[in-house]
């Protein structure tokens, strides 16, 4: 199967990466009726929320409302893939909170206790990368259970990562073109970097408020990779029950421009390290 990894993220893999063995346990899976998991919160459907971290250190939450995209790139889209293909019709029938920015160093250190950034002279503002999809999923279990232990979370409700129809449709907000600005006004990649993270928000959001969904680092989505789109018209899909790969999107401060689109799909595998991988809070129900 043709997996659609980078050249710069297998060098260096082969160079730098660490595997990591230990698995995030996932909170379980309960019924949660909307109505009332956002009366028990401090969240309100259509508001922004901040999620005060410990130590003071600040999270800030995007609403994302509801509603229907066309997800994958059109086979005209300058630098598009095949699996981009075939564009599918997506309903999103459920809200749901994502993150402001992608998570940063001192988020993920008030939470896990520790930094393992590559970058770290970047600043505690720039993305936590050298994190593997299990790295990320720990980060969003541990993060739930002092919610629900501060009582700010209703059993059933928890931080995860968003599924890659989540991620599209948030990222497109709403545009239909390869991406959702100026590459350059929008994104740190290769053209611009200079080979580093950059602290986050400091390029132009989309029309949600959301900030680097296009570079800086990749982001992992909760979804397994799966060769093609399905095509036709679905709701609320989360990928397939399972997999080799775990997807990656928005390319990253390394990736040349094709990579940096709203529509290019990206994958790797679960336990792996890398500069280039970070990740972006959602919250929702737990599936």
């Amino acid at each position: 199967m043709t997996i659609p990894l980078k050249p710069l993220t297998l060098i260096w893999i082969i160079a730098t990466t660490v595997i990591g063995s230990s698995r995030a346990q996932q909170p379980a899976s309960a019924a949660v009726d909307a109505h009332a998991v956002t009366a028990a919160l401090n969240y309100t459907e259509g508001k922004n929320h901040t999620i005060t971290l410990p130590n003071a250190v600040a999270l800030d939450m995007v609403w994302i409302t509801p509603g229907t995209f066309t997800m994958g790139s059109p086979s005209s889209e300058d630098g598009s893939y095949e699996f981009e293909h075939p564009q599918t019709v997506v309903t999103i029938t459920r809200g749901f909170w994502l993150g402001k920015t992608s998570v940063t160093q001192g988020q993920y250190q008030a939470v896990m206790g520790n930094n393992p950034s590559h970058y770290d002279k970047a600043g505690l503002d720039a993305p936590v990368e050298m994190v593997s999809w299990h790295d990320a999923m720990k980060f969003c279990h541990r993060l739930t259970k002092q919610e629900q232990a501060a009582g700010h979370l209703p059993q059933g409700y928890a931080y995860t990562l968003p599924t890659e129809a989540q991620w599209e449709y948030a990222c497109r907000a709403g545009t239909t073109g390869a991406r959702y600005g100026n590459l350059d006004d929008i994104a740190w990649y290769v053209g611009n970097s200079g080979n580093s993270t950059h602290p986050v928000g400091q390029k132009k959001p989309n029309a949600f408020g959301l900030y680097d969904m296009t570079g800086n680092v990749s982001q992992w989505c909760s979804d397994w990779y799966f060769e093609k789109l399905p095509g036709g018209n679905v709701t609320d899909p989360v990928g397939p029950d399972s997999g080799s790969y775990r997807v990656l999107r928005g390319g990253c401060w390394g990736d040349a421009a094709r990579l940096c689109r709203s529509a290019c799909r990206l994958a790797n595998h679960p336990d792996l390290h890398a500069s280039l991988f970070g990740f972006r809070l959602a919250l929702a129900p737990s599936r």
